[in-house]
């Protein structure tokens, strides 16, 4: 068995046979659906900015009584993601918009910018570790979804979230609205634009 398993190898390597990496090669092969529209959304968002971050996550699960060697868990797992801030021009009426008789000056009230869900990127986004108690590792066999990263996920996407609300990014969202609206009408010919947020 020894030898037949080195001429294999060696076969292999050395490319002996031709289109021998064919016979004991890899393939991969795409057996997805289509993909099912689900809803469609018509929008009236302006995404003004759009802020890029990137966070380590250190989650730990242990259980009261137990060493961590036995049972619990902790995965390491570093987190990359967006989060778009807006302003919805969809909420604004025919009283918000203010237009004098000459057409040169208007005045526009808008609702305040909102964070958008923060979306994590998959080809970013990547578990650097996970250490996992003897009692886990065996429930991993029986699982249909073992080493699941989905609190970690949610708990990065929280985070980030968190971060974006703290970075300014609906001031900025805001005042790129502006600079928008103002091009805008004054390419239509009004010489000032007014826009106020509440």
């Amino acid at each position: 068995m020894l030898v037949l398993v080195v001429l294999f190898t060696v076969a292999a390597r050395f490319d002996v046979v031709p289109g021998w990496d064919d016979l004991l090669g890899e393939e991969t092969k795409d057996r997805s659906g289509p993909a099912l529209l689900q809803s469609i959304q018509d929008l009236s968002r302006y995404e003004g900015a759009a802020g890029s971050y990137q966070i380590v996550v250190d989650l730990e699960k242990d259980a009261k009584f137990l060493p961590d060697a036995v049972r619990g868990t902790r995965t390491l797992y570093v987190g990359a993601g967006t989060v778009g801030a807006y302003v919805d021009l969809g909420k604004t009426g025919p009283k918000d918009v203010t237009v004098n008789e000459e057409r040169t000056s208007a005045s526009i009230r808008l609702p305040r910018a909102a964070l958008g869900s923060p979306a994590l990127d998959p080809e970013r986004s990547y578990a650097v570790s996970k250490q996992r108690g003897l009692l886990d590792r065996l429930g991993d066999i029986f699982s249909d979804n073992p080493n699941d990263e989905r609190a970690v996920q949610r708990l990065a996407a929280q985070r980030i979230g968190e971060a974006a609300a703290e970075s300014g990014l609906t001031a900025r969202a805001e005042r790129n609205t502006t600079t928008m609206l103002k091009g805008l009408l004054g390419s239509l010919g009004f010489e000032q634009v007014t826009v106020v947020y509440v």
